[in-house]
């Protein structure tokens, strides 16, 4: 599953137009934070701690590759990120969406059940792209102070 996620990263990051010298570093970002949330899970992680930890990872790494590569960190950042999308939950709770659009039956058992699943879904969606924006834009906040230029960070 990891190395479908930096394959899906470099796609992105080809589809954005990132630097060729990029791509690898790009794949290797997608792999790891493939590995990290998947890891994650399989130790039965809540999927919305593994994608902030995931994200976390890909945020803290991009910086620092950012430092060696010379190139700015969104460049490493963005592309990982987009995999870690959860289009499941969106799908789904679009799904229950249009079947309690579509309800007839005055059933309020089912009527519950569909509200139930709307959202349960989109909140997951929502706090799973929450921590995605975090985990990305947190350690580049914290460090912003050190520049690529400065080379503040330590080697």
């Amino acid at each position: 599953m990891s190395f479908w996620a930096g394959l899906a990263a470099v796609g992105f990051g080809v589809l954005f137009n990132i630097p060729k010298k990029t791509i690898l570093t790009v794949f290797l970002l997608g792999f790891l934070g493939g590995v990290t949330k998947f890891f994650l899970l399989n130790f039965e992680v809540n999927i919305i701690l593994a994608s902030l930890l995931a994200s976390i990872t890909i945020g803290l790494l991009s910086i620092r590759l950012a430092h060696v590569i010379h190139y700015p960190p969104v460049v490493f950042a963005i592309p990982p990120m987009i995999p870690m999308i959860p289009g499941f939950y969106a799908y789904q709770a679009l799904i229950a969406i249009m079947k309690y659009a579509l309800l007839e039956s005055t059933n309020h058992v089912e009527q519950l059940v569909l509200i139930s699943k709307i959202f349960y879904n989109g909140f997951t969606m929502l706090f799973i792209l929450i921590a995605l924006i975090l985990g990305i834009s947190l350690p580049m906040l914290l460090l912003r102070k050190s520049s690529v230029k400065e080379g503040a960070l330590p080697k």
